[in-house]
């Protein structure tokens, strides 16, 4: 289970990535267009929609394999001087509430999702049903409620991480 979880949050992590790919050569060439529309050029309509709704499904890929990682950033001041055992609570306690936070946005997404697709709203340019770029970002959030479950499972002991993988989830 470990492996697909994490060969999973790994995977949609390059779908991330591509997907911003795609929106940074989607802003170069709406500059351009702009740059240009002296000679007959001009922006890519609804550039803005499309980084809008590209961004969502590019950070909802990320955070998943972010958080098996222990990607987050933390505030490390004090860490080194307490005792394991809290620093072992500390971490349950932290990723106990980073996965109730990950449920309660996915349950909220989901309802915006049935709104939007109830409503029928439209995005201004392209006319884009505004539910599709909830819809995508609904499949990487429900899997992201997986991935925080495992990683508090890890933290509690009732779990490990693939093999190859410390605990902290850094590579050996």
């Amino acid at each position: 289970m470990s492996n697909f979880i994490y060969g999973v949050s790994r995977a949609l992590a390059w779908l991330g990535t591509l997907v911003l790919v795609a929106i940074a050569v989607i802003s170069v060439l709406s500059i351009i267009g702009r740059a240009l529309s002296g000679v007959g050029l001009g922006p890519i309509p609804g550039d803005f929609e499309l980084v809008e709704a590209g961004t969502a499904l590019a950070v909802f890929c990320f955070l998943p394999w972010c958080h098996l990682k222990r990607g987050h950033a933390t505030v490390d001041m004090l860490w080194p001087w307490f005792p394991p055992r809290m620093k072992r609570a500390l971490d349950i306690l932290a990723d106990g509430l980073m996965f109730v936070v990950w449920l309660l946005l996915a349950w909220r997404m989901s309802i915006s999702l049935m709104d939007y697709h109830a409503n029928g709203e439209v995005s201004f340019i392209l006319q884009m049903p505004v539910w599709w770029g909830y819809a995508a970002s609904m499949l990487p959030a429900a899997f992201g409620c997986l991935a925080y479950a495992w990683r508090l499972l890890e933290s509690l002991g009732l779990a490990t991480p693939p093999a190859g993988l410390t605990s902290a989830g850094s590579a050996h």
